[in-house]
């Protein structure tokens, strides 16, 4: 049974039209439902280098069929879909291990002078859009200053992990981007590599026990097989190279 109760949305998440979902198998694939848009998304780089923008393909992923089975060990021969490789993969171990806790429960707590900062390092996905103009947590210290506190709530934002949250100070409020429900499958060029599984929008997701972790407008999902923290993204995909053979280029929005 999913979980609707208000208290299982993190603050700044909204409530999406019933029979939105994502359920994980005990030991196989992503089980999407409710035909939610896939597409890829490109990391994009500014003039110095460091991550600043997504830029998607114009070429969305077919999710006719539900359930729609997307590959979460990495070994698929069709990614972004599962062909059964899970079963003959020795080196992907299906285990769920992150914790049933809400992601700010973990969270430090950066404190500046108009809006603080959560980082919840657990659930990094190494986008690394928190290292332009300065670093966030330097920004965020700096936020008495109007440009320092935008650069930290666009950086913040542009987390697809949700690890780094900004929060208004004097209302208590997050920010949050508005987005409709959608998966980005993420590339990331400038280091040769395939990222994880980027969910927008407040799609619930459960465990094949039935448990749905608190519900978030930013989650990313392993898709390379050898996170730490499984369902969730711990950046591995980077150490690894790990590339998922997808046709499409950059040639849709920028956001």
């Amino acid at each position: 049974m999913k979980d609707t109760k208000k208290n299982a949305y993190e603050p700044g998440t909204p409530e999406i039209t019933p029979g939105l979902h994502i359920d994980i198998t005990a030991d196989g694939p992503y089980l999407v439902w409710g035909k939610i848009p896939i597409r890829q998304v490109f990391i994009m780089p500014n003039d110095e280098g460091n991550s600043w923008t997504y830029k998607a393909s114009a070429h969305p992923y077919e999710t006719g069929e539900e359930p729609v089975a997307l590959c979460r060990c990495g070994h698929s021969k069709r990614k972004p879909y599962c062909d059964g490789s899970h079963a003959q993969a020795d080196d992907w171990d299906p285990t769920l291990t992150a914790p049933h806790r809400p992601l700010l429960a973990d969270a430090e707590t950066i404190e500046g002078p108009t809006m603080n900062l959560t980082d919840n390092e657990r659930y990094c996905a190494f986008a690394r859009f928190c290292d332009a103009y300065g670093r966030v947590w330097n920004l965020t210290e700096a936020s008495d200053d109007p440009k320092a506190r935008e650069i930290a709530v666009y950086e913040a934002n542009h987390c697809p992990a949700g690890r780094l949250k900004a929060w208004d100070k004097e209302s208590g409020r997050p920010y949050e981007l508005e987005t409709g429900p959608e998966i980005n499958l993420v590339e990331d060029p400038t280091i040769g590599c395939s990222a994880g599984l980027w969910v927008r929008g407040g799609i619930p997701v459960t465990d094949a026990g039935g448990y749905t972790y608190q519900v978030r407008n930013r989650v990313t999902l392993c898709r390379c097989g050898q996170s730490s923290n499984k369902p969730f993204c711990d950046g591995t995909h980077a150490s690894m190279k790990f590339r998922d053979g997808l046709p499409h280029e950059p040639d849709g929005e920028e956001f």
